[in-house]
């Protein structure tokens, strides 16, 4: 028995691989959708006149589904090294510093692949 076993058992790896590869779609989806929003926000304009107020809302629209689309891929890639860790037999534990993170972060977060601590010396830097 590794100590991963020992420390979370397979219910519960059962559980987060399943949520987190529902995530890892629903994330892929959201992501597609925004992207094609951008496309059609863009093709829209093309052999229209130009308004600059319909430029400021378009600017506007993108940079914000630019955002989104920004937040969902870093929380994509998470979600990926988080199923990347279940097949090494290291989830649960930091990819920092190798400690254990507690199960209840791992319930609350499933694809956390740090500690809270170095979650937030890493947003401090």
């Amino acid at each position: 028995m590794d100590s991963r076993s020992r420390r979370l058992d397979e219910k519960f790896i059962e559980k987060q691989t399943r949520y987190l590869k529902r995530l890892r779609s629903s994330l892929m989806e959201v992501t597609e959708s925004l992207k094609t929003d951008e496309k059609n926000v863009n093709s829209d304009k093309r052999g229209s006149p130009a308004e600059y107020e319909d430029d400021a809302q378009r600017l506007a629209l993108l940079e914000n589904d630019g955002v989104l689309v920004a937040r969902d891929l870093l929380r994509l890639n998470r979600v990926e090294r988080a199923l990347q860790k279940i097949v090494e037999c290291t989830y649960g534990l930091s990819d920092a510093s190798g400690k254990p993170i507690p199960k209840a972060r791992l319930v609350a977060v499933p694809e956390t692949i740090y500690t809270l601590a170095e979650e937030l010396a890493f947003e401090r830097h």
